[in-house]
C-alpha cells in the first residue's frame, strides 16, 4: 500500500468505492400477511441481503394488485406484485385506473389457479347456482376481486341472479365459509393455498369446475386468462378440476435504474426455488416463461437482462 503512493492509494479506494458503491433501496408492493405476495417479497428480501449484492429490497404490507398498481403510481413504492389482467388495465387505463400507469414488467413469475369453494355437503354443485347467495368475492383493492367480478358477469351472474359480493380477503373468507355466513368464496393463488389446505382438513370441499369459462373471459377481457387443472391430491380432490389460470408480474417503476433491475433479476433467477416454495408447489422459473407479460411492455433493464443471459 505504501509503496503505491498518494495517486495509486486514491485510484485503489476509487475502484473499492466504485465496486460496493451504495445500497438502493428499493420498496415492493406485495400483500396482506400471511398470503402469497406477501410470501414471495419476504423470500426476495432475504435472498437479496443474503447475497453481495448492492440492493435492498423493502416488502410493504399491501391489499394486492389493484393497490400496488395504485402505489406505484403515487411512487411510494418502486416495484410490486400484481395479476396480469389488473396490469395490463392500469397500463391501458381502463376498469380501475382513470388513466394509463407508466409501468414496466420484470418477469412474469408463477400462474395463479382461480379457486372456486363451496362445502361439498352442501346444495351448490356449480357457479350458476349460486344466484342469490353470498360468496367471498376478494378484498377491495386486490386482483381477486376483479377476476371474481368477471367471473361472475360471464356466468350470468348479474341483476336479479346477482350473487351477494362479501368483499374479503383469504382469511377472513375461510372463516365465513367455515361458519356458513358465505356459501361459496373465490381466490386466486399458488397450489396449494395453505389456508385452503387447512381448511379441507376440517371442512370437506368441493371445488367448482371454471374450464367452460375460460373462452368468454378470453373473448371479452384478453388472452390474460388460460385453461390450467387443479391437481389431484391437492385439498384431497381425488380428481382434476379444470379452472382458470393467469399470471403474476414482478413489475417496476419506468424511471427504477436499469442496473438496479439486472441485479435483481439475477437474484430473481438464481435463488426462484426459495422465493416460489412457500407461494406455489412445483412451479419452475424459465426464461421463455418469464418474459411472456402480454401487454405490459418489459422494462429496459430486464430486456437487458434477458439478451445477456440467454441470448
Amino acid at each position: 500500500m505504501l509503496g503505491l503512493g498518494v495517486g495509486g492509494l486514491a485510484a485503489l479506494l476509487a475502484g473499492c468505492a466504485s465496486q460496493s458503491g451504495p445500497v438502493r433501496r428499493l420498496r415492493c408492493a406485495t400483500g396482506p400477511q400471511g398470503g402469497p405476495y406477501h410470501a414471495f417479497g419476504r423470500a426476495l428480501a432475504e435472498a437479496v441481503t443474503a447475497g453481495d449484492h448492492r440492493l435492498e429490497i423493502v416488502p410493504v404490507g399491501t391489499s394486492a394488485s389493484v393497490d400496488n398498481l395504485r402505489r406505484l403510481d403515487r411512487r411510494s413504492v418502486e416495484l410490486a406484485l400484481a395479476m396480469a389482467d389488473v396490469a395490463e388495465d392500469a397500463v391501458h387505463g381502463r376498469a380501475e385506473f382513470s388513466r394509463p400507469i407508466p409501468v414496466r414488467a420484470l418477469a412474469r413469475v408463477y400462474v395463479n389457479y382461480t379457486h372456486f369453494v363451496v362445502p361439498a355437503h352442501g346444495p351448490v354443485r356449480t357457479v350458476r347456482a349460486l344466484a342469490g347467495r353470498p360468496v367471498a368475492t376478494g378484498a377491495d383493492g386486490s386482483g381477486v376481486q376483479v377476476l371474481a367480478g368477471r367471473l361472475l358477469r360471464v356466468a350470468g351472474l348479474t341483476g336479479d341472479r346477482a350473487v351477494r359480493a362479501q368483499r374479503l380477503g383469504l382469511a377472513a373468507s375461510v372463516r365465513a365459509l367455515r361458519t356458513g355466513t358465505v356459501d361459496a368464496l373465490i381466490w386466486s393463488g399458488g397450489v396449494p393455498t395453505p389456508a385452503l389446505s387447512e381448511l379441507a382438513r376440517v371442512v370437506p370441499l368441493r371445488f367448482l369446475p371454471l374450464d367452460g369459462f375460460v373462452g368468454p373471459l378470453r373473448e371479452r377481457y384478453g388472452p390474460v386468462y388460460s385453461a390450467v387443472t387443479l391437481p389431484a391430491g391437492a385439498y384431497g380432490l381425488g380428481e382434476p378440476v379444470g379452472t382458470i389460470g393467469v399470471g403474476n408480474y414482478l413489475l417496476a417503476r419506468a424511471d427504477v435504474p436499469e442496473p438496479a433491475v439486472r441485479e435483481l433479476l439475477q437474484v430473481v433467477f438464481a435463488r426462484w426455488r426459495d422465493l416460489l416454495r412457500d407461494v406455489t408447489a412445483g412451479a419452475r422459473l424459465e426464461p421463455r416463461f418469464a418474459i411472456s407479460t402480454g401487454g405490459v411492455p418489459l422494462h429496459p433493464g430486464a430486456v437487458d437482462y434477458y439478451r445477456s443471459a440467454y441470448g
